[in-house]
């Protein structure tokens, strides 16, 4: 865990790819428990130590998680990114170039528009081009910035927050994320992760009201660090 951000409202982390924000089935300890101890260390708080979990990661998903230190924090922050009303959040995705679509020749900005249904059995989403029963829309914007011989570095924003949102959209248009064998990558990445980052967060302090902008590192992987040197 690599500390971002905090005050005495809310706390911003780094989390590691194979770390989970919130325990589960797994039983496999969590960072939300990973900040309270560091929040009780370090500010030598007796007894338990409030945390909210304002959203969430897939656990092969690095990047940037957002805290709450306070109840008022987190009713707050929970309705700003419930309604995406003065939040921002942009996502890095290294994706393999399969097919002429996946070439990203165009250097601006591609809107991606689908129809998605998710299969609660199989943890998986289904991309469409139109409505289907039980499908719900998914809009999400992205760019290339960086380019290698088999791979490109993308620029992800998010329009609405679907499930697997962008691992099925960009897999749907012939470019799945590097390592994703759910969503059609050729093989896997050797320590189990995506090579998706969640890069950075914008919102406005729920408390002072102020901006708060802040990005996470890319991982250590030698293909993160040479596609990154070219930006």
């Amino acid at each position: 865990m690599q500390v971002l951000y905090e005050d005495n409202h809310i706390i911003i982390v780094n989390k590691w790819s194979g770390e989970i924000v919130q325990g589960d089935k797994t039983g496999d300890r969590p960072l939300s428990d990973i900040v309270k101890d560091y929040i009780k260390e370090k500010y030598q708080k007796p007894g338990a130590v409030f945390l909210g979990v304002v959203h969430r990661l897939d656990r092969p998903v690095s990047g940037v998680v957002v805290f709450a230190r306070t109840s008022k924090a987190l009713t707050r922050l929970n309705a700003m990114f419930a309604s995406r009303e003065d939040v921002r959040k942009t996502y890095w995705a290294i994706v393999e170039r399969q097919n002429e679509k996946g070439d990203w020749r165009n250097e601006g900005w591609l809107t991606l528009e689908h129809w998605l249904t998710r299969n609660e059995r199989q943890n998986k989403s289904y991309a469409y081009d139109h409505e289907v029963p039980y499908s719900k829309k998914a809009v999400l914007r992205c760019r290339p910035i960086a380019r290698g011989d088999r791979y490109a570095l993308l620029e992800v924003q998010l329009l609405t927050g679907r499930h697997h949102q962008i691992r099925c959209q960009l897999s749907a248009v012939g470019c799945p994320i590097k390592g994703d064998l759910k969503y059609g990558a050729r093989r896997s990445n050797p320590d189990g992760s995506i090579s998706l980052h969640a890069r950075r967060v914008e919102f406005v302090h729920p408390v002072s009201k102020q901006p708060v902008c802040v990005e996470a590192p890319v991982p250590e992987e030698s293909l993160w660090q040479v596609l990154t040197s070219q930006l």
